[in-house]
C-alpha cells in the first residue's frame, strides 16, 4: 500500500444535503472509508451502482477537471458533477506522482476539443484527436499522456475500443504499474476486469465489497454468452414475453 498514491477514500456524510440524491444511491451511501490495496482498483457494477459517481468525485477531489484531462485542464462544457467530492478526503501517500490523467469515456469529445484550442493558444502543434476515430484517439492520448509514476483514473474506457484495443490498453497498464503508476477504474469490459494485479469492488447489491473475476456479472454473463449464446437469448426473449 505504501507505493500507492491513494491510500483510501473517506466519506463525510454530514457534508451532503439530506435530500441529496447521493443519499439513494446505497453502495455509495454506505461508504465510510473504501481502502485501495492494489495498484490497480477496478469499480464493478451495474448501471446506476454508484460508480462512475464515486469516481467523478475521487478526481474532483484529486484536482482534475471533472469533465477529464490533466490537473492543469481548467474548463466546463456542462456542470454536471455531483456535490460528493466536497465531502470526499483522499488519504495520500507521501510519495507524489510524476504526473496524472482523468479520462472519460462520455466526455472525450470535449477534451479533444480543448486540447486543440490549449495547442493554439500556447503555439504548439494539437495532437487533433478529432481527426482520428474514438479508438485511435483515446489510445493515442493513452500513449501520450500516460507515463511511469503516475495516478490514472478512468471512467468506462472500453466504450471507444474494441476488443483488440482493450486487451492493447491492458498491456499498457500492466506495463506503467511495473513503472510504479496506479490505476482507479470504473468498468464493464470482461476484458479489461482480467487484468493481473488488481483488486475488483462490486458496486452491486447494496455495498462495495470485493469480488472474484469470476464473480463478476461482465464475465457470468459474457461465459453464457459465448458458450451457449442462443440459449441465452431464447431465455431473455421467453422472460420478456411473460413480462
Amino acid at each position: 500500500m505504501d507505493s500507492l498514491f491513494i491510500r483510501a477514500v473517506q466519506i463525510d456524510w454530514q457534508k451532503i444535503s439530506e435530500d441529496s440524491y447521493l443519499q439513494k444511491i446505497e453502495a455509495v451511501r454506505n461508504i465510510d472509508e473504501l481502502v485501495f490495496r492494489r495498484p490497480v482498483t477496478f469499480f464493478a457494477g451495474e448501471n446506476g451502482s454508484g460508480k462512475s459517481t464515486l469516481l467523478e468525485a475521487v478526481a474532483a477531489a484529486y484536482g482534475f477537471n471533472p469533465e477529464g484531462g490533466t490537473r492543469n485542464y481548467r474548463f466546463s462544457t456542462y456542470d454536471s458533477h455531483s456535490e460528493l467530492y466536497q465531502a470526499v478526503r483522499l488519504i495520500r501517500s507521501p510519495r507524489r506522482p510524476a504526473w496524472g490523467y482523468y479520462l472519460r469515456a462520455e466526455s472525450f469529445y470535449n477534451v479533444a476539443t480543448i486540447e486543440e484550442e490549449y495547442a493554439k493558444a500556447g503555439g504548439v502543434p494539437s495532437h487533433k484527436y478529432h481527426e482520428k476515430s474514438h479508438g485511435e484517439s483515446f489510445l493515442d492520448l493513452v500513449g501520450r499522456q500516460f507515463g511511469p509514476q503516475g495516478i490514472y483514473l478512468l471512467d468506462e474506457p472500453e466504450a471507444a475500443l474494441s476488443v483488440q484495443r482493450q486487451l492493447t490498453l491492458m498491456i499498457e497498464i500492466d506495463a506503467l504499474v511495473k513503472e510504479g503508476s496506479q490505476f482507479i477504474i470504473a468498468t464493464h469490459s470482461p476484458i479489461l476486469l482480467g487484468a493481473g494485479n488488481a483488486e475488483i469492488l462490486s458496486f452491486d447489491g447494496g455495498s462495495v465489497h470485493p469480488v472474484l473475476y469470476e464473480e463478476t456479472d461482465s464475465y457470468r454473463i459474457t461465459k453464457l454468452f459465448v458458450n451457449d449464446r442462443e440459449a441465452l437469448l431464447r431465455k431473455m426473449i421467453d422472460d420478456s414475453d411473460a413480462g
